[in-house]
């Protein structure tokens, strides 16, 4: 099966996600040391990974003598923004309302999270109203 250079893979995302989290330029071995300080992932194992997001266009990589250092492509709002927008057009054919409703049907929202989302929709309302 091809890889799809749009989405990232489950592993992809916690490197990504460490990545933003520092800031910078880290190495694979800055990495390691956040998000696997007990070893459970090989050095390799994670070079490959970063490989990967530099062939996919979220990491550029660049030499300083000896040492690759990786900065991001994409910032975490343009990749979850991205992969959404795939998701809801492959599984609710692009439809936020169908999106939104199965959703709303399938989560365990507790009231305080009701509340919550009910705000962020009055804020919406009122944020388009203004620009009409």
């Amino acid at each position: 099966m091809p890889r799809h250079k749009d989405f990232l893979s489950p592993f992809e995302w916690e490197i990504m996600n460490v990545i933003w989290d520092l800031g910078g330029s880290p190495t694979v071995k800055n990495v390691i040391d956040v998000a696997y300080p007990d070893g459970s992932k090989a050095y390799t194992t994670v070079l490959t990974i970063m490989s990967n997001l530099v062939d996919k266009g979220f990491l550029k990589k660049e030499k300083f003598g000896p040492i690759n250092i990786y900065k991001p492509l994409k910032n975490r709002e343009e990749a979850v923004s991205k992969e959404a927008n795939i998701f809801m057009n492959k599984v609710f054919g692009g439809s936020f309302k169908e999106m939104a409703h199965f959703m709303l049907d399938n989560s365990k929202l507790s009231d305080t999270e009701f509340s919550e989302l009910k705000k962020l929709i009055q804020q919406r309302e009122s944020k388009q109203k203004g620009k009409k």
